[in-house]
């Protein structure tokens, strides 16, 4: 079953994440159907902006923690380096959908949430968003090459207090901070992304998509080269007694004792 829809309504497609009973958790196989259908945008003449948005009450809450471990066991060090490549793999894909991305974000969007929201050209927040980066409460570094993405939206200062922390922020910060380009009530949500992606979709679209193919290059010129070894850290952070120790305490609903080892 997949729980990635791709609907189209004239210029504009919408990609919605049907999780909703699992608070949109993301497993591989919702990566693999969000990068597959990023990638479908590159052969599409006629979408010419794309939104992002999710069903329930939170954009996504991460990775799926139970389906994770099932996806790595028994697999050599070999496969494991590339299965962890995989995310920013998905993140190109979207980074490099020719078209405008928009994200529309409610509630709680963090982990892979955060990743997918950041990695949209425009973001539109509704009124009880909450964005923010979970995996150092869980022993590991944030990878997917989120990184430089984030520091291009909010700077390094706030973006190591995103990261660093695991924090969670209200839209109204990030919408200071030029995370969220917008902030509406939540009703008001699908609306909000509907009426931009209007006015992108009323432009030129050769001219608007080498704009933002020329900005995106520009802005990230060197992240691949900077944040290659992102999926290694991660591999060498999740054999620590600290990564162990947190998901224990995230599945029995405790606070965790970290030791540095």
């Amino acid at each position: 079953m997949s729980f990635i829809e791709l609907t189209r309504d004239g210029h504009v497609a919408t990609v919605t994440i049907r999780r909703a009973e699992r608070r949109n958790a993301v497993t591989l196989e919702m990566m693999q159907d969000l990068e597959r259908i990023s990638r479908e945008f590159l052969h599409d003449e006629q979408t010419r902006v794309v939104i992002f948005r999710a069903e329930g009450k939170d954009f996504s809450v991460g990775a799926d923690l139970q389906a994770s471990p099932s996806q790595r066991a028994g697999a050599s060090m070999i496969m494991r380096r590339r299965g962890a490549e995989f995310g920013a793999q998905l993140m190109r894909s979207m980074q490099e959908i020719p078209q405008p991305t928009i994200c529309a974000v409610q509630g709680i969007a963090t982990g892979a949430g955060g990743c997918i929201t950041s990695a949209c050209d425009f973001r539109v927040g509704a009124d009880n968003a909450r964005v923010g980066y979970g995996e150092v409460k869980l022993g590991i570094n944030l990878m997917w090459h989120a990184v430089p993405i984030c520091v291009h939206l909010v700077g390094p200062a706030r973006a190591k207090q995103m990261i660093m922390t695991g924090r969670l922020f209200d839209a109204a910060t990030l919408e200071r901070w030029g995370f969220l380009d917008q902030v509406v009530p939540l009703a008001d949500l699908d609306a909000a992304a509907r009426e931009m992606a209007e006015v992108y979709a009323a432009l030129p679209p050769n001219s608007v998509q080498m704009i933002k193919k020329s900005i995106n290059h520009v802005a990230g010129a060197l992240d691949r080269a900077v944040m290659h070894m992102d999926a290694d850290q991660w591999l060498l952070s999740s054999l620590t007694d600290d990564y162990k120790e947190a998901v224990s305490a995230f599945f029995e609903k405790r606070p965790p004792s970290f030791t540095g080892n």
